[in-house]
């Protein structure tokens, strides 16, 4: 009898471990949960809301224009006054060039459609830049709700190696369940090599 309940301890201690194991695994190199804490994403993501981050794919397939990502932000920055990872969107990548004119924004010359802007907000400029040259291992991002977003308008282009990951799966609350789209934007030329 002893040994059979020792067999049982020994299988349970496994279990836990292993389990810990796989968590520890897929929480950091694979996937993780995300609780939406900031209004710079409304109404495309709601305060409240958890999205599963994709850490996996990014080592296959580059950032691009359109994705929604989640980054430590700058130093020094925070929004609703926590010091917690960003979500915005990627409007551009290394090598291309965002103007801010007319209420809108431009990458490469061309003037983006943002249908997912909240209520049709016009994007303004914030700091003292309207244009900048985003570098190569570089990201521009912004909010879609653009008069509650600190982004790269006030704090310049971000760093890919601050990337937490790729907002995949809305998971909660589940009648929101399912996958965070990419925009796509017609006519952008990509940027020079």
């Amino acid at each position: 009898m002893n040994k059979r309940w020792g067999g049982c301890l020994l299988e349970i201690v496994e279990t836990v471990v292993l389990t810990v194991v796989i968590f520890f695994v897929v929480q950091h190199f694979v996937a993780q949960p995300y609780q939406i804490q900031q209004v710079s994403m409304k109404d495309t993501l709601q305060p409240g809301q958890y999205v599963l981050v994709d850490k996996l794919s990014p080592n296959f397939s580059e950032y691009k224009r359109g994705d929604i990502i989640v980054f430590e932000p700058p130093s020094g920055y925070q929004e609703d006054g926590k010091d917690v990872p960003f979500i915005k969107r990627v409007i551009a990548v290394g090598g291309e060039t965002v103007e801010l004119r007319n209420n809108s924004v431009y990458v490469n010359g061309v003037q983006l459609q943002e249908p997912y802007v909240f209520e049709g907000q016009p994007t303004q400029q914030i700091g003292a830049l309207s244009r900048w040259v985003v570098p190569n291992g570089y990201l521009f991002v912004m909010g879609d709700h653009r008069q509650q977003s600190q982004d790269s308008r006030v704090f310049g282009p971000i760093a890919r190696s601050t990337v937490i990951g790729r907002a995949w799966l809305r998971y909660w609350p589940f009648d929101k369940f399912g996958f965070v789209g990419s925009a796509s934007y017609q006519g952008v030329p990509p940027s020079a090599p």
